[in-house]
């Protein structure tokens, strides 16, 4: 893990669906210096891997000015996304992973790109369910979010438009 120093934001996030789809509901953590800050939101159907990269989103937007950002998540799916480049490849043609097959989630994975484009951010993995502090925190938020009231989460209307 990178050792924390007092220029760089570290934000934690995490996503999670009951029965993907699902109910689902992310969690994310920024911290800077002495700051912490905590973020997360219910959907009445979604996907995990939606949240997933809602939380990571999530924590990047909400940073004023260009930042230097450490991103951890227990996400492979959204690490490979950006590491591997696929999800600039994806947009570079048209949201499709190949000539047949269209990319999932294209909305979310653009907005991940701008978000990663205003600041100088890298991924780090981080095991899941293996005690790490912050991200048991993210963890607790998004199933906390996800299980919460029903009147209180909200629609994720791209994956309910797409009819899955």
């Amino acid at each position: 893990m990178t050792n924390i120093n007092d220029k760089t934001v570290y934000a934690f996030s995490d996503g999670s669906a009951i029965g993907n789809p699902g109910p689902g509901g992310y969690g994310a953590v920024l911290k800077f210096g002495e700051h912490e800050k905590e973020f997360s939101q219910g959907f009445r159907h979604t996907t995990n891997n939606r949240m997933e990269l809602l939380g990571a989103i999530t924590a990047l937007e909400a940073l004023k000015g260009r930042q230097h950002v450490v991103l951890m998540t227990d996400s492979q799916y959204v690490i490979n996304g950006i590491e591997k480049n696929w999800a600039r490849k994806w947009r570079a043609n048209g949201w499709m992973r190949n000539k047949k097959e269209k990319a999932v989630n294209p909305d979310l994975w653009d907005r991940l790109l701008n978000a990663c484009d205003r600041h100088d951010v890298s991924f780090e993995w981080i095991r899941g369910h293996t005690g790490h502090p912050d991200n048991e925190r993210c963890d607790e938020l998004a199933n906390s979010a996800a299980r919460g009231d029903q009147s209180m989460q909200l629609v994720d209307k791209e994956f309910e438009a797409s009819g899955a």
